[in-house]
């Protein structure tokens, strides 16, 4: 027993270096994140105020490409979204497995109602490839012969103005690829609330800082403009079928390949649907998995940006030992100060998000949460998506365990 409490004091000790360290890196992640965000704000007025000074008629013809699977919740909101563009000319490349998808029918009526808009349905068959998503992409971009391109998931929602917005940029033949950040669009429910808010928060945040760093050198998978010979420059589509995070690969690739890739002022909705708590987590799981398989350092260095964990920790360490109670008490309200004013710079300032203004408080649950599922992410490499189990392997590579797979040349 003698030898215990100077073993717990050793342990007490080592907690408090922790939480302090925490604390302090949170501190600076937030600093890179202000400097970030106010450097990005002026950007964006510039860049806006060359996008609207191109006239209309410089403005090429454009294919949306939107891999489809399955009917989601508000599917027909966010196709007919794409439907309204206010834009001289454009067509949108619809792709499925088969006929027997449910997203079809909302297609269908859509094509009824806006007869004007040029679609077409490509039905890809099963995937070979390790990507399904990416396969179905490289189907549908053989159907089309343009050289302008936006790809584009099923649960986005944009503004009539979004192609006026993102396609001026690639006039430019030195730029490859146009990316845009995303507001989470929430359904009913806390947990639905919390990630709509790491969408809106956590997320841009990070962006921002990797930019001002390094460049842009990764895209967001969300809303993507395109030159087809930037693609083409790259190998082709295939390129980006071995992975999870296509996405970020695509605009890696399009980099490393001397193009530019441009984070565009524009902002787009990503719409969530109603999801208990584990299948939110779930979800939150996979997409860091798979940031700790292609980009493990970043991946282990994200874990110090989270403040509310070392901040708790904190408080907890001053409850149990009544000297340190004030230090362990300031420590955790500057935490939840530094996710608050998070929100409000980032969620609000930039993404122009209502609701970071009134659940700012409460950001401080999703940063603790995060770090939760950033805590379970280094176990096991299995991940569980639309409808078919993966494998993680090197650099992000993914593997299904139910279908062969014909990897691309």
């Amino acid at each position: 027993m003698a030898g215990a409490a100077p073993a717990w004091h050793l342990v007490r000790q080592l907690l408090w270096s922790i939480a302090l360290m925490g604390s302090l890196t949170s501190t600076v992640f937030l600093g890179m994140v202000l400097f970030a965000a106010v450097r990005y704000a002026m950007t964006c007025r510039t860049q806006r105020q060359r996008v609207l000074g191109v006239p209309l008629w410089e403005l090429p013809a454009v294919t949306i490409l939107k891999p489809l699977h399955g009917r989601e919740a508000r599917l027909e909101e966010n196709l007919e979204s794409f439907f309204r563009q206010d834009y001289p000319e454009f067509a949108i490349v619809f792709g499925v497995r088969n006929y027997e998808d449910q997203a079809l029918s909302v297609v269908d009526k859509l094509q009824a109602k806006y007869p004007q808009v040029p679609t077409r349905i490509v039905v890809s068959g099963e995937p070979s490839w390790p990507s399904a998503k990416v396969y179905s992409l490289s189907n549908m971009m053989a159907s089309c012969a343009g050289q302008f391109l936006v790809i584009s998931d099923s649960d986005v929602l944009v503004r009539p103005d979004f192609l006026r917005n993102v396609i001026p940029p690639l006039l430019n033949p030195k730029v490859g690829l146009v990316t845009c950040l995303y507001q989470g669009i929430p359904a009913r429910g806390l947990w639905s609330q919390l990630d709509a808010l790491g969408m809106s928060i956590e997320m841009p945040s990070g962006v921002l800082v990797a930019e001002m760093v390094d460049g842009m050198k990764f895209a967001l998978g969300a809303a993507m403009a395109v030159r087809r010979d930037a693609i083409e420059a790259i190998g082709g589509i295939r390129e980006t079928g071995y992975f999870y995070s296509d996405d970020f690969v695509l605009g890696n690739r399009i980099a490393g390949a001397g193009y530019e890739v441009v984070l565009s002022h524009y902002k787009v909705g990503h719409v969530l649907a109603s999801r208990s708590l584990p299948r939110t987590l779930g979800d939150q799981l996979r997409w860091l998995k798979s940031t700790r398989f292609s980009r493990s350092l970043g991946h282990v260095g994200s874990g110090l940006t989270y403040a509310v964990p070392f901040g708790l920790l904190a408080l907890l360490l001053g409850l149990g030992h009544s000297n340190h109670l004030r230090a362990g008490l300031e420590l955790f309200l500057m935490a939840w100060l530094n996710r608050m004013l998070l929100a409000l710079a980032v969620g609000w300032g930039i993404m122009r998000d209502r609701r970071s203004l009134w659940l700012c408080w409460l950001y401080l649950l999703r940063d603790l949460l995060g770090f939760g599922v950033w805590v379970a992410s280094f176990s096991g490499k299995t991940f569980f998506w639309r409808g078919e189990t993966y494998q993680f392997g090197n650099e992000g590579r993914i593997t299904p365990e139910q279908r062969p797979v014909s990897l691309p040349n």
